[in-house]
C-alpha cells in the first residue's frame, strides 16, 4: 500500500483498526510512535548497488488503555510527516513488536489494516543462476556452487 492510499481511506474510517495476517488484532490501545522514511542503500549478491526508500509506520503496544488513535489523528501524524520530513508517496513498510521488531507490508480488506508478512528474495536470481519457476531451482543464491561471486 502507498501512503496516498492509506490516506484516502483515513477519512473514511471510524476506527483504525491493525490486524495481522494470522488473525491476531494489534491491541487496540496501540500508539504510531514514529512516521519516517527509510532509505536502504545496498549491494545484492549479483553485485548490482541498490536503493529503497519505503514510508515506516512504528506501532507500539503501550499501556496506555484511555486513549485510541482516531482516523483523523492519523491522517494530521501522516501529513506533517509529510511536510517536515519530505515524504513522497511511496510504499508503506510497518514496524510492529512481537518476539522482535517484525516489519510488514501493509494493505486494507474494506475495514482493518492488515500487516502482511514480508518475504526475503534474491535480488539477483538471473546472477545466481535461479529461475523464476520455484520448483527448478536447484542452487541458493549465493552458495558456493552457485556461480554468484
Amino acid at each position: 500500500m502507498k501512503l496516498s492510499e492509506i490516506k484516502n481511506i483515513l477519512p473514511g474510517l471510524d476506527t483504525v483498526v491493525f490486524q495481522l495476517e494470522n488473525g491476531t488484532f494489534v491491541p487496540e490501545h496501540f500508539h504510531v510512535t514514529e512516521v519516517g522514511k527509510i532509505t536502504r542503500h545496498f549491494i545484492d549478491c549479483g553485485g548490482t548497488i541498490r536503493n529503497e526508500s519505503v514510508v515506516n509506520f512504528q506501532l507500539w503496544d503501550a499501556d496506555d488503555y484511555e486513549h485510541r488513535l482516531k482516523p483523523a489523528k492519523l491522517l494530521y501524524i501522516i501529513q506533517l510527516s509529510e511536510d517536515k520530513l519530505g515524504i513522497a508517496d511511496t510504499s508503506i513498510e510497518v514496524e510492529y513488536q512481537s518476539e522482535t521488531i517484525g516489519k510488514y507490508d501493509l494493505d486494507f480488506d474494506g475495514r482493518h489494516f492488515i500487516l502482511k508478512n514480508k518475504q526475503t528474495a534474491c535480488l539477483a536470481a538471473d546472477a545466481c543462476g535461479l529461475h523464476d519457476d520455484q520448483n527448478t531451482q536447484k542452487k541458493a543464491c549465493c552458495s558456493s556452487d552457485s556461480g554468484c561471486n
